[in-house]
């Protein structure tokens, strides 16, 4: 793993904005500018498997126009996209500046000016993570096909169903977390990588006693670049879940509950 941050310099900001990405050349410099535009004033750390085009080029591009407050960690290959997220949260917490830690995709599917939302809900609001959710006022997805909507729907469904989370968009990869929940959160024993990291997050935090608020989010499929679902992903989701809800009838949960 190269960390090109060694000699670099860190912001002001209290919130850090997690960006993996692996052949994303064609919207790296764009959301990092919609990122660094929003008036809160995010730091961003995009954390590149080893991008076969100019992805982690670029953003090296955009280090050196936002000095200290654009970051890259660069993996040796694709690793899975849990991996990247444990490796951002792990980075986070050693920088004791960040609050407020975002999971967000490089593709546009989630609109940067909803940052602020999820901020909001967690810092001035009473949530310990906050989740830019598709479907807690309805299906707000755009340009996705039918099948994919109905399967990503049910999918939170079932997830609901097994685990008993009240959380309408399980699978969401668009939060916020505060430097307490991922500071108690065992990170080195959350084992998915898919869908199903995303599901165990949210379930371990609920578990632990934390605060889940779900912000309404519209979703918008990519325009550039290629997508990175895959069937394996989701069948991923579908049977951990069942062993996530085993293991916790089975291991005792520490409790943190929610901030005063």
């Amino acid at each position: 793993m190269n960390d090109s941050n060694q000699q670099s310099t860190v912001g002001t900001a209290d919130g850090l904005v997690i960006i993996p990405t692996y052949k994303e050349e064609d919207n790296a410099a764009a959301i990092i500018d919609a990122v660094m535009r929003l008036p809160q004033g995010f730091d961003v750390l995009v954390i590149d498997d080893n991008s076969p085009d100019r992805t982690a080029a670029i953003v090296r591009e955009k280090m050196a126009e936002y000095p200290g407050r654009v970051h890259l960690l660069e993996r040796e290959g694709k690793l899975g996209l849990g991996t990247a997220y444990i490796m951002g949260f792990k980075w986070a917490l050693e920088r004791r500046q960040y609050e407020y830690v975002f999971e967000m995709d490089a593709d546009f599917s989630h609109n940067p000016a909803d940052l602020q939302s999820l901020y909001s809900a967690c810092r001035e609001g009473d949530a310990d993570v906050a989740v830019g959710s598709r479907y807690v006022t309805g299906v707000n997805v755009v340009n996705w096909p039918m099948g994919r909507v109905l399967m990503s729907y049910y999918a939170s469904a079932y997830v609901r169903l097994v685990t008993g989370m009240p959380v309408r968009d399980t699978t969401a990869g668009f939060v916020c977390y505060t430097r307490r929940v991922l500071a108690a959160l065992p990170l080195d024993n959350i084992r998915f990588k898919g869908y199903a990291f995303q599901i165990e997050m949210k379930f371990t935090s609920y578990k632990m006693g934390f605060r889940i608020k779900e912000v309404p989010i519209v979703f918008v499929n990519r325009v550039l670049g290629e997508s990175k679902m895959n069937s394996g992903i989701f069948g991923e989701a579908v049977f951990g879940v069942i062993r996530l809800k085993l293991d916790s009838l089975f291991k005792k949960i520490p409790q943190y509950g929610s901030k005063d």
